[in-house]
């Protein structure tokens, strides 16, 4: 599978990023192996996760995502092939609300470094922003980290666009390191905080973008499309809540035209018409099942028309 290089880094990613927020939540240990290995047998190379994955589960506190995944990684013996993906900054059990301090990143990159069984991190990432916090305190945090060997590459995750545009500039000014990424909420039904708040920006500054929420928490894989899809949990109801509506409807709807037009699936259709974004360099999905990785490989190879993309633009128009 042809790789892609981060803007700005050497590195070299497959145009899919698997999302870890399914291990030791959707996936046991075991189950989360099976589909790691899929996953990397397909081609594919890079794994995002964060330190707070998956603390919302009863009984979990938060890391539990980055133990399993370190435990594969030293049974596989693959860590060189894998690129690495965490966050920092974020709540969970034992951190109530988002800290960015230099303390607490130093303290958390030795906790996420030794779940993970590896002594760097490629991609270190700005979770959540707390804004009393300085923005060069932050920096200056990376900045040790990366000198130690420990972090490669930064990036932001849900930093307001100012915050994330003074970060820049700070950079520039004083060769702090700077943010290679921008990892933002986007997808076909979520596309105006990105497009109004950040494209412009990460354009400007060369960011690499790796959207979270691709499938839009599997509204558009095509699994919900009449009402009765929604009845089978409670958090079926919470994705009707925020994605049943008429745009919605028109969204899937013509997700599930195109997809059988290319004799395809609907979460490939979705990906691939974020793939045909200039700003978007991979979107981070997850998948619970090997089948599911299907899709993400023919996203990759789906090549939508301009007229498509089209479609799917005026169909999810906000």
């Amino acid at each position: 599978m042809e790789k892609i290089q981060l803007n700005r880094t050497d590195l070299k990613i497959a145009p899919i990023i698997f999302g870890g927020n399914v291990f030791s939540w959707t996936l046991d240990k075991n189950a989360s192996f099976d589909i790691l290995d899929s996953y990397v047998d397909r081609g594919f190379n890079a794994i995002d996760t964060a330190n707070q994955y998956s603390y919302w589960v009863p009984g979990n506190r938060g890391g539990e995502s980055e133990a399993i995944l370190g435990s594969w990684m030293a049974q596989r013996g693959n860590r060189d092939k894998i690129i690495l993906m965490t966050k920092v900054g974020g709540v969970y059990a034992d951190n109530p609300r988002p800290n960015t301090t230099s303390a607490h990143i130093l303290i958390e990159v030795e906790h996420s470094l030794r779940r993970l069984q590896t002594d760097y991190i490629d991609l270190y990432q700005t979770h959540f922003d707390q804004v009393e916090t300085p923005i060069e305190e932050t920096l200056r945090a990376y900045e040790e980290l990366i000198k130690q060997g420990k972090v490669r590459y930064i990036g932001a995750s849900n930093l307001s666009p100012e915050r994330l545009e003074a970060s820049i500039q700070l950079s520039k000014q004083t060769e702090l390191p700077m943010y290679k990424t921008l990892q933002p909420e986007y997808n076909l039904y979520s596309r105006e905080g990105f497009e109004q708040g950040y494209q412009v920006l990460a354009e400007r500054h060369e960011l690499s973008v790796i959207p979270f929420y691709s499938l839009a928490s599997g509204f558009l894989t095509g699994k919900y499309q009449n009402e009765a899809d929604f009845s089978e949990s409670p958090r079926s109801e919470g994705v009707k809540m925020k994605y049943w509506n008429d745009r919605g409807i028109k969204i899937i709807s013509t997700v599930l035209d195109l997809a059988s037009q290319y004799d395809t699936t609907a979460s490939a259709v979705s990906l691939a018409w974020l793939l045909a974004k200039p700003s978007v360099a991979a979107p981070i999905a997850s998948a619970t099942k090997k089948s599911h990785l299907e899709s993400f490989s023919q996203a990759v190879e789906l090549a939508l028309s301009p007229d498509d993309i089209g479609r799917l633009d005026e169909a999810s128009r906000y």
